[in-house]
This record gives structure tokens, C-alpha cells and sequence, in this order.
């Protein structure tokens, strides 16, 4: 009898220490330095509760890289993700957040480049062919330009803080073809877009992995949670308008933040 409960009373000890363990912060997360640079995918544009002193880049405290830093208290936190941001903005405006003590980088760019919020608009008001035409063209953007573009800003992150693990995070699929939207656009222009959303993956990666980085796909993480699906994690048309076509709450908590943490 005393064995047994000997046994017991070491059983849970271990099973304390696992759940403290599971529920602990990253190992020497007091250590990072975590900077948090992009656009509104990154900023949490869609997901609500905006930081008013955040102004019109619309950060929010749902955000993943906000969770994230909520959740593992790193030694210092500095968020410079903006809505709106192209590469140009990164270069020109989020780079001074960083330095050699930086240790963490999250970053999400280039759709903005390509035309995505121009693009949106043109496939909910026009037509099939003058969607696919708009996307078409910013699919040629994505392919033969932007490459370009995500090198510099991978060239000077690295460049101004060499010692950074550096977390490239893509962008979902908007739709699910075949969907339960009974208003909205139709399969054709949701294919389209969904299929520029590839090639962003695609150039992105590539170029991501040149430059020594991670890049983390965001189109499986999503997949069956995308607009028209039964458990949608991305706001359709809504209000404010700026909000349309993002990630929602559970979109930032349940697709992008986990898929950022399980990097890091």
C-alpha cells in the first residue's frame, strides 16, 4: 500500500511538472528581442480592438505577433507592422525598429505590392473578364517584379539585425471554391484570386528561403476555413470596409498565431 501510493504521489508530481512545462512560456523568452515588421495581415487589420495610438495602421491587440507577445512576456516587444504597407513602406519606415540585439523578426509583405485591396475591389464590382484581367495583372507582378522587391527587404533586415531568426509568414486563400456564399462573387473570380494567392506563396518562399529565412504557408492552415466555408476564419464584405478580405479574430488566434509560435 505504501508503495502505491508512493507511485501515485510521484505520478503527480511528473504530471504537474509536464502541464507547467506545456503552459510555460518559450524557453528564454525573457532573452528575445522580437520585432514584429508588415503589413495588415500582421498588423491584425480585420481582427478589431485597434490600439488607438496605432492611428491608420490599424494594429490590433489580437494580432498575432500582439498574442504572441502577451502570451511569452519576451524582453522587449516593438510593434511596427502597418496597414497598407508595401515593401517600400518596410524599407522605408519599420527597418529603424530593428538592430544587432534583435533576436525575433515576423514579417508578412507583398500583397499590398501586387494590388491586392485594388484587385478586391475591381472583382466585387465588375465583371468576370474585368476581374480576371485585374488579376491577371497583378499575378504578373507577383511573378517577374516582386521578387525584386522581397530581396531588398530581406537583404536589409538581415542587414540590421544579423543575429535575427526571421519568421516569413504568407497569405491564405480568400475563398473556398464550391462554398456555401449565397451572395458575393462567383466561382470564377474566387478562383482567380485564390490562384494569385498561390503564386504569392510561391515567389515568396523562394524568395524567403534565400535569403536563410522561414517562411510559413498560411494556405493549409486556412483550408476549410476560408470565406464561404461553415467555420470561416477571414471577413467577407464588412465594416469597416478596411476590414474586408482580412483575417478575423479566430483567424489571427487559431491560423496565424500557432502557425508563428510552432516557428519560433
Amino acid at each position: 500500500m505504501r508503495h502505491s501510493r508512493t507511485v501515485s504521489a510521484t505520478v503527480v508530481v511528473l504530471l504537474a511538472t509536464l502541464m507547467a512545462l506545456l503552459n510555460a512560456p518559450t524557453a528564454n523568452a525573457a532573452t528575445v528581442n522580437y520585432v514584429a515588421l508588415g503589413d495588415s495581415y500582421s498588423a491584425g487589420v480585420g481582427s478589431g480592438s485597434y490600439i488607438g495610438s496605432s492611428g491608420d495602421c490599424k494594429r490590433s491587440t489580437k494580432a498575432y505577433p500582439y498574442l504572441w507577445n502577451a502570451a511569452h512576456a519576451p524582453s522587449s516587444f516593438t510593434f511596427a507592422a502597418c496597414s497598407g504597407a508595401k515593401t517600400g513602406d518596410v524599407l522605408s519606415g519599420q527597418l529603424s525598429a530593428l538592430s544587432s540585439a534583435t533576436t525575433l523578426v515576423s514579417i508578412s509583405i507583398g500583397g499590398n505590392d501586387a494590388g491586392f485591396a485594388d484587385v478586391m475591389t475591381t472583382c466585387v464590382l465588375s465583371s468576370d473578364t474585368t476581374c480576371l484581367n485585374a488579376v491577371a495583372t497583378a499575378r504578373s507582378y507577383a511573378v517577374n517584379t516582386l521578387p525584386g522587391k522581397l530581396d531588398q527587404v530581406y537583404a536589409a533586415i538581415k542587414a540590421k539585425a544579423p543575429a535575427a531568426h526571421v519568421v516569413v509568414l504568407g497569405y491564405p486563400h480568400l475563398y473556398k471554391i464550391g462554398g456555401t456564399c449565397i451572395i458575393g462573387i462567383g466561382d470564377t473570380k474566387r478562383s482567380a484570386i485564390n490562384a494569385a494567392a498561390d503564386d504569392l506563396a510561391e515567389v515568396t518562399a523562394k524568395r524567403a528561403a534565400d535569403a536563410g529565412f522561414t517562411f510559413v504557408d498560411m494556405r493549409p492552415v486556412f483550408n476549410g476555413h476560408e470565406i464561404c466555408s461553415s467555420s470561416s476564419w477571414i471577413n467577407s464584405t464588412t465594416l469597416p470596409i478596411d476590414d474586408s478580405y482580412h483575417p478575423n479574430q479566430t483567424g489571427q488566434a487559431s491560423g496565424y498565431l500557432p502557425s508563428f509560435s510552432s516557428h519560433v
